[in-house]
């Protein structure tokens, strides 16, 4: 027992490091002897658990992608209305993608070259998703009177995804305050009048973590 805990920790810690290499340097650069180096391990232990730089890059997409699926679940399980929803997980992604390396890595990573390493689409995951709960907005008659599910995705896929990109070199693009101003700007000509009195731009309470 005390060797698989060992063995747990080595791993987590290489993939905390290879995330970290990987959003500084990109996966092009990034080098094996840094990640181990980084962890505190010799190369030879890295090898144990990871075959290759690809390896070790699919673990910290798919660990980014486990926290992405942890967004959704709640958001679909339902409680407030949809748009409230896609607001709080909004709130909830950026605030990862702020705090937590490995979802950052994650998503950057499918910003580079193409690789063929069965790769989570971590963005494509995320438009999906959206596309879905407006679907649902859609279905509940919240939506503004001519806005389609279909035309709002388009606006908040391209808004969250770039605030991503651009949150890699300025993270106030990733902030609380960035998301409630897009909000605030977008929800009067997505909403409906009745819907919109009752949304919160800056997430429920409870739903998100206090960010600024």
């Amino acid at each position: 027992m005390v060797k698989q805990e060992r063995a747990a920790r080595t791993r987590k810690a290489l993939v905390q490091a290879a995330a970290e290499v990987f959003a500084q340097d990109g996966f092009v650069l990034a080098s094996l002897t840094s990640i181990s180096k980084k962890a505190g391990v010799s190369n030879g232990a890295l090898h144990f658990h990871f075959e290759s730089k690809q390896a070790l890059a699919r673990a910290v997409e798919d660990e980014a992608n486990a926290v992405v699926r942890a967004i959704a679940v709640p958001a679909q399980a339902g409680g407030p209305d949809a748009l409230q929803r896609l607001i709080d997980a909004t709130h909830d992604l950026m605030g990862r993608l702020d705090q937590d390396v490995v979802v950052r890595a994650g998503f950057e990573l499918g910003s580079g070259p193409p690789r063929r390493d069965g790769a989570a689409d971590l963005r494509g995951q995320w438009q999906s998703w959206v596309e879905e709960v407006l679907k649902d907005a859609e279905r509940e008659g919240i939506l503004a009177e001519g806005v389609s599910a279909a035309e709002a995705s388009i606006t908040v896929v391209a808004a969250t995804v770039g605030f991503e990109q651009l949150g890699a070199d300025d993270r106030t693009w990733m902030s609380a305050a960035t998301l409630v101003q897009f909000w605030d700007l977008l929800l009067p000509r997505l909403a409906s009048a009745d819907a919109l009195g009752r949304l919160v731009s800056s997430g429920t309470q409870g739903a998100v973590s206090t960010r600024t």
